[in-house]
């Protein structure tokens, strides 16, 4: 029996296209409080359990850069699968297993930053407002790209090439131990902003109807990035 794939949201009926984006957005919610659940568990249980070896593991990782880079590699392994996964058009199973992996990835990722804020500095607050940021700019950029329903596809390249600056920027202050500042905080907030534009708009213009679980996994990607350097750029104002 021939498959027939779904059609595209832009090319679908109102009402069908509307399922399509509800189905996304409730993915992403329920990945962003899978990612909170996470971090409670790593913060409220884990390192309670064992605050000394916690605290230890942290403080060796903040150290030496080189075990971070090895954490970096194996972030980048573990996303390229995730978007494989979730990507490929196989069973719902497998893309389910995909959001899940890279949300719990991303929550791994993020423990050393959120160490900073949490148990190093003693400031939960920065954490909160960085999440209040976050959610404001999300909301806004998607906005703008519901209400004028431009297709922002042309970014694509751009955001591949800044990425892949970026990434040599981070590599090369971890080798060669160098700090990256607020001004790059910056940068990765303005890389992040377009990333969540094209996103969008490649649900509205790229996506299929039966293709939610890879829409929300390229969404919380990039509100996941979004956080990260929003956060990042609230701690670097502190010091």
């Amino acid at each position: 029996m021939r498959y027939e794939m779904a059609p595209l949201a832009i090319e679908s009926d109102r009402s069908e296209r509307a399922a399509f984006i509800r189905r996304t957005y409730a993915h992403l919610a329920v990945a962003i409080l899978a990612f909170i659940g996470i971090e409670t568990m790593i913060f409220g249980v884990l390192r309670q359990m064992d605050p000394v070896g916690f605290d230890d593991t942290m403080f060796a990782m903040l150290r030496h850069p080189f075990s971070w880079l090895i954490v970096l590699g194996v972030f980048m392994g573990v996303s390229y699968l995730a978007n494989y996964w979730a990507f490929n058009g196989g069973s719902p199973a497998l893309q389910y297993a995909g959001l899940g992996l890279y949300v719990v990835a991303e929550a791994l990722i993020f423990v050393p930053l959120l160490y900073i804020a949490i148990v190093y500095l003693n400031d939960f607050a920065v954490v909160a407002q960085a999440g209040i940021l976050t959610l404001c700019l999300f909301a806004g950029l998607t906005a703008v790209v519901f209400f004028t329903r431009k297709d922002f596809s042309f970014l694509g390249p751009i955001i591949s090439i800044a990425s892949f600056v970026a990434l040599g920027f981070i590599i090369c202050a971890m080798i060669f131990g160098f700090t990256l500042g607020l001004l790059f905080a910056l940068a990765m907030i303005v890389l992040a902003s377009a990333a969540i534009l094209y996103d969008t708009s490649n649900i509205l213009h790229k996506f299929r109807t039966d293709q939610h679980v890879a829409a929300s996994l390229s969404l919380f990607a990039s509100v996941a990035l979004l956080f990260y350097y929003v956060l990042w750029a609230l701690l670097q104002s502190r010091r």
